[in-house]
Protein backbone atom coordinates (compact mmCIF):
# COMPACT_ATOMS: atom_id res chain seq x y z
CA UNK A 1 0.00 0.00 0.00
CA UNK A 2 1.25 3.49 -0.84
CA UNK A 3 2.38 5.48 2.16
CA UNK A 4 0.30 8.64 2.50
CA UNK A 5 1.87 11.92 3.54
CA UNK A 6 -0.46 14.66 2.33
CA UNK A 7 -2.62 15.63 -0.63
CA UNK A 8 -2.16 19.08 -2.13
CA UNK A 9 -5.14 21.02 -3.44
CA UNK A 10 -2.87 23.16 -5.62
CA UNK A 11 -3.00 22.89 -9.41
CA UNK A 12 0.82 23.02 -9.37
CA UNK A 13 3.20 20.35 -8.12
CA UNK A 14 6.72 19.82 -6.94
CA UNK A 15 9.74 20.06 -9.22
CA UNK A 16 11.19 16.56 -9.63
CA UNK A 17 14.43 17.16 -11.57
CA UNK A 18 17.14 19.78 -11.31
CA UNK A 19 17.84 19.37 -15.01
CA UNK A 20 15.38 21.46 -17.07
CA UNK A 21 15.23 18.95 -19.92
CA UNK A 22 14.41 16.02 -17.63
CA UNK A 23 11.83 18.15 -15.84
CA UNK A 24 10.18 19.00 -19.16
CA UNK A 25 9.95 15.28 -20.00
CA UNK A 26 8.01 14.67 -16.78
CA UNK A 27 5.17 17.01 -17.79
CA UNK A 28 2.79 16.71 -20.71
CA UNK A 29 -0.53 18.19 -21.82
CA UNK A 30 -3.39 15.69 -21.83
CA UNK A 31 -3.87 15.80 -25.62
CA UNK A 32 -0.27 14.87 -26.55
CA UNK A 33 -0.88 11.07 -26.42
CA UNK A 34 -3.63 11.57 -29.04
CA UNK A 35 -1.12 13.16 -31.43
CA UNK A 36 1.36 10.37 -30.77
CA UNK A 37 -0.87 7.28 -30.95
CA UNK A 38 -3.84 8.10 -33.19
CA UNK A 39 -1.62 8.09 -36.33
CA UNK A 40 -0.21 4.73 -35.19
CA UNK A 41 -3.74 3.34 -34.79
CA UNK A 42 -4.87 4.62 -38.21
CA UNK A 43 -1.76 3.16 -39.84
CA UNK A 44 -2.26 -0.24 -38.20
CA UNK A 45 -5.92 -0.30 -39.27
CA UNK A 46 -4.86 0.33 -42.87
CA UNK A 47 -1.99 -2.16 -42.62
CA UNK A 48 -4.19 -4.90 -41.18
CA UNK A 49 -7.23 -4.50 -43.43
CA UNK A 50 -5.72 -3.39 -46.74
CA UNK A 51 -2.11 -4.60 -46.74
CA UNK A 52 -2.35 -7.85 -44.77
CA UNK A 53 -6.04 -8.16 -45.76
CA UNK A 54 -6.97 -9.80 -42.47
CA UNK A 55 -10.50 -11.17 -42.29
CA UNK A 56 -12.80 -8.47 -40.89
CA UNK A 57 -14.25 -10.87 -38.31
CA UNK A 58 -10.82 -11.85 -37.00
CA UNK A 59 -9.83 -8.20 -37.05
CA UNK A 60 -12.84 -7.21 -34.92
CA UNK A 61 -12.34 -10.09 -32.49
CA UNK A 62 -8.69 -9.25 -31.90
CA UNK A 63 -9.38 -5.52 -31.51
CA UNK A 64 -11.98 -6.32 -28.83
CA UNK A 65 -9.57 -8.79 -27.21
CA UNK A 66 -6.89 -6.09 -27.16
CA UNK A 67 -9.27 -3.69 -25.41
CA UNK A 68 -10.15 -6.33 -22.84
CA UNK A 69 -6.51 -7.20 -22.14
CA UNK A 70 -5.70 -3.51 -21.78
CA UNK A 71 -8.38 -3.12 -19.10
CA UNK A 72 -6.76 -5.94 -17.12
CA UNK A 73 -3.26 -4.52 -17.74
CA UNK A 74 -4.40 -1.11 -16.52
CA UNK A 75 -5.64 -2.65 -13.28
CA UNK A 76 -2.56 -4.83 -12.70
CA UNK A 77 -0.08 -2.01 -13.39
CA UNK A 78 -1.96 0.38 -11.12
CA UNK A 79 -2.41 -2.07 -8.26
CA UNK A 80 0.89 -3.95 -8.21
CA UNK A 81 3.39 -1.58 -9.81
CA UNK A 82 2.17 1.95 -9.15
CA UNK A 83 1.09 1.09 -5.61
CA UNK A 84 4.07 -1.01 -4.65
CA UNK A 85 5.81 0.94 -1.91
CA UNK A 86 9.55 0.10 -1.86
CA UNK A 87 11.79 0.17 1.19
CA UNK A 88 14.99 1.53 -0.34
CA UNK A 89 15.55 5.24 -0.93
CA UNK A 90 16.39 5.08 -4.64
CA UNK A 91 13.37 2.88 -5.41
CA UNK A 92 11.13 5.25 -3.43
CA UNK A 93 12.40 8.10 -5.60
CA UNK A 94 11.59 6.15 -8.78
CA UNK A 95 8.17 5.26 -7.40
CA UNK A 96 7.47 8.91 -6.62
CA UNK A 97 8.36 9.92 -10.19
CA UNK A 98 6.05 7.28 -11.68
CA UNK A 99 3.01 7.61 -9.44
CA UNK A 100 3.66 9.04 -6.00
CA UNK A 101 3.73 12.61 -7.28
CA UNK A 102 0.25 12.16 -8.76
CA UNK A 103 -1.18 11.12 -5.39
CA UNK A 104 0.49 14.01 -3.59
CA UNK A 105 -0.51 16.54 -6.28
CA UNK A 106 -3.62 15.09 -7.97
CA UNK A 107 -4.71 18.43 -9.47
CA UNK A 108 -1.54 18.98 -11.50
CA UNK A 109 -2.91 18.83 -15.07
CA UNK A 110 0.56 18.26 -16.53
CA UNK A 111 1.09 14.98 -14.69
CA UNK A 112 -2.19 13.20 -15.38
CA UNK A 113 -1.27 11.34 -18.57
CA UNK A 114 1.87 9.31 -19.17
CA UNK A 115 4.62 11.30 -20.94
CA UNK A 116 5.65 9.88 -24.34
CA UNK A 117 9.18 9.52 -22.95
CA UNK A 118 7.78 6.68 -20.82
CA UNK A 119 4.78 5.46 -22.83
CA UNK A 120 6.59 4.98 -26.18
CA UNK A 121 9.24 2.54 -24.83
CA UNK A 122 6.48 0.65 -22.98
CA UNK A 123 4.32 0.53 -26.12
CA UNK A 124 7.24 -0.88 -28.14
CA UNK A 125 7.90 -3.54 -25.51
CA UNK A 126 4.23 -4.56 -25.44
CA UNK A 127 4.10 -4.67 -29.26
CA UNK A 128 7.13 -6.98 -29.38
CA UNK A 129 5.65 -9.17 -26.64
CA UNK A 130 2.31 -9.52 -28.41
CA UNK A 131 4.03 -10.25 -31.73
CA UNK A 132 5.82 -13.11 -30.03
CA UNK A 133 2.72 -14.47 -28.26
CA UNK A 134 -0.07 -14.04 -30.82
CA UNK A 135 -0.78 -15.92 -34.08
CA UNK A 136 0.85 -14.49 -37.19
CA UNK A 137 -1.13 -11.62 -38.69
CA UNK A 138 -3.23 -10.89 -35.60
CA UNK A 139 -0.76 -8.79 -33.62
CA UNK A 140 -1.56 -5.47 -35.30
CA UNK A 141 -5.33 -5.81 -34.78
CA UNK A 142 -4.78 -6.79 -31.15
CA UNK A 143 -2.44 -3.82 -30.61
CA UNK A 144 -5.02 -1.44 -32.09
CA UNK A 145 -7.42 -2.47 -29.33
CA UNK A 146 -4.72 -2.41 -26.66
CA UNK A 147 -3.37 1.04 -27.50
CA UNK A 148 -6.90 2.42 -28.01
CA UNK A 149 -7.70 1.22 -24.50
CA UNK A 150 -4.64 3.06 -23.24
CA UNK A 151 -5.76 6.28 -24.93
CA UNK A 152 -9.24 5.95 -23.43
CA UNK A 153 -7.63 5.43 -20.02
CA UNK A 154 -5.44 8.53 -20.36
CA UNK A 155 -8.27 10.78 -21.55
CA UNK A 156 -10.67 9.47 -18.90
CA UNK A 157 -8.07 9.92 -16.18
CA UNK A 158 -7.69 13.57 -17.13
CA UNK A 159 -11.46 14.05 -17.32
CA UNK A 160 -12.08 12.41 -13.95
CA UNK A 161 -9.82 14.98 -12.32
CA UNK A 162 -10.88 18.08 -14.25
CA UNK A 163 -14.41 17.65 -15.62
CA UNK A 164 -17.71 18.25 -13.85
CA UNK A 165 -20.07 15.51 -14.94
CA UNK A 166 -23.88 15.56 -14.97
CA UNK A 167 -24.38 12.02 -16.23
CA UNK A 168 -24.85 9.39 -13.51
CA UNK A 169 -22.38 6.90 -15.02
CA UNK A 170 -19.56 9.44 -15.18
CA UNK A 171 -20.37 10.83 -11.73
CA UNK A 172 -20.16 7.34 -10.27
CA UNK A 173 -16.85 6.65 -12.02
CA UNK A 174 -15.42 9.96 -10.83
CA UNK A 175 -16.52 9.21 -7.27
CA UNK A 176 -14.78 5.82 -7.54
CA UNK A 177 -11.50 7.46 -8.54
CA UNK A 178 -11.75 10.28 -6.01
CA UNK A 179 -12.27 7.75 -3.22
CA UNK A 180 -9.04 6.10 -4.36
CA UNK A 181 -7.25 9.45 -4.02
CA UNK A 182 -8.86 10.92 -0.93
CA UNK A 183 -10.21 8.01 1.07
CA UNK A 184 -8.30 4.73 0.58
CA UNK A 185 -5.48 4.30 -1.95
CA UNK A 186 -5.47 0.54 -1.32
CA UNK A 187 -8.79 0.20 -3.18
CA UNK A 188 -10.30 1.41 -6.42
CA UNK A 189 -7.43 0.73 -8.83
CA UNK A 190 -9.57 0.77 -11.95
CA UNK A 191 -9.66 4.16 -13.66
CA UNK A 192 -11.57 3.63 -16.90
CA UNK A 193 -13.81 1.03 -15.21
CA UNK A 194 -14.43 -0.51 -11.80
CA UNK A 195 -14.93 -3.94 -13.41
CA UNK A 196 -11.71 -5.54 -12.16
CA UNK A 197 -12.10 -3.94 -8.73
CA UNK A 198 -15.40 -5.76 -8.39
CA UNK A 199 -14.01 -9.04 -9.75
CA UNK A 200 -10.80 -8.97 -7.66
CA UNK A 201 -12.39 -7.57 -4.50
CA UNK A 202 -10.63 -4.22 -4.31
CA UNK A 203 -13.78 -2.16 -4.69
CA UNK A 204 -15.10 0.24 -2.06
CA UNK A 205 -17.90 -0.89 0.21
CA UNK A 206 -21.39 0.35 -0.62
CA UNK A 207 -21.35 2.43 2.55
Amino acid sequence: MMKKNFVSNSSDSIRMFKNNFLESLSKVSFYIPLFVYLPVIFYLVWYSLFYNQINILFFTVYVILGLFIWSFTEYILHRYLFHFYPTTEWLRNIHFIFHGVHHDYPNDAKRLVMPPSASIPLAILFYILFKYLLPVGTNDAFFIGFISGYLVYDMMHYALHHANFKNGFWKKLKQHHMLHHYSDASKGYGVSSDFWDRILRSNFSKK
